[in-house]
């Protein structure tokens, strides 16, 4: 960290706080307004939050830029309109069919530099509009495909319909749309159930704090 107030810190956050929870809790915490944050984590996802204060703010484009690493649980069989338990969830469909060592094979379809959709229900702007809020007003916004690198995807444990995974991805990638596409690929529908951002570049989750452990500065 750098000295005084221009610091670089590693938050563990909470489930369903947002991104912009966390940077108003240590601004108020810290009574520091130069605050931000370097990569946004859905309310329904845990994990690395790097939080800049002071000079280092100037650094957050290039702690985002960084390579991240997610786990987390995807649902086969069933799917929802934002792919997250952010929307209700679809009837099962019969997903019999599937095996482990098809599981497996389908995430080797996703190595390396790919074309992805981000999901309708996302931040992204259209026409000045953000498309979860078009969405939400029963439009159903297109998106164009954009470019993400996924260095690595694996199926860590099976529990069908749940499947365990790693994701090591670039920035721009949305895992709820690697749900959507991987239970495509595997031909049927997927969601994501859970998620974890355990690192970005060099920085890692098991280093991180609770926002209850940040001392003043």
């Amino acid at each position: 960290m750098e000295a005084g107030a221009d610091k670089v810190l590693l938050i563990n956050k909470p489930l369903r706080w947002t991104s912009f929870d966390v940077v108003n809790k240590l601004r108020y915490k810290l009574k520091i307004k130069k605050i931000g944050h370097a990569g946004t984590l859905d309310p329904l996802a845990t994990g690395l939050l790097i939080i800049c204060t002071g000079k280092m703010t100037k650094r957050i484009d290039e702690f985002q830029a960084q390579e991240k690493e997610y786990t987390g649980k995807f649902v086969l069989g069933q799917t929802t309109p934002s792919f997250d338990l952010e929307t209700e969830v679809s009837k099962p469909v019969d997903i019999s069919y599937l095996n482990p060592e098809m599981i497996r094979a389908a995430t080797k379809k996703f190595i390396g530099t790919i074309q992805q959709i981000p999901p309708i229900h996302s931040a992204i702007r259209i026409n000045g509009q953000r498309a979860y809020e078009l969405a939400r007003n029963g439009k159903n916004p297109e998106l164009k495909s954009r470019e993400v690198v996924i260095a690595d995807f694996e199926i860590t444990s099976f529990d069908l319909p749940v499947v365990g995974f790693r994701v090591v991805c670039s920035k721009g990638t949305y895992i709820r749309s690697l749900a959507r596409d991987f239970g495509e690929a595997l031909g049927t529908v997927a969601y994501l159930a859970e998620l974890c951002r355990t690192r970005i570049g060099g920085f890692k989750l098991e280093d991180a704090s609770s926002l209850e452990e940040i001392p003043q500065l």
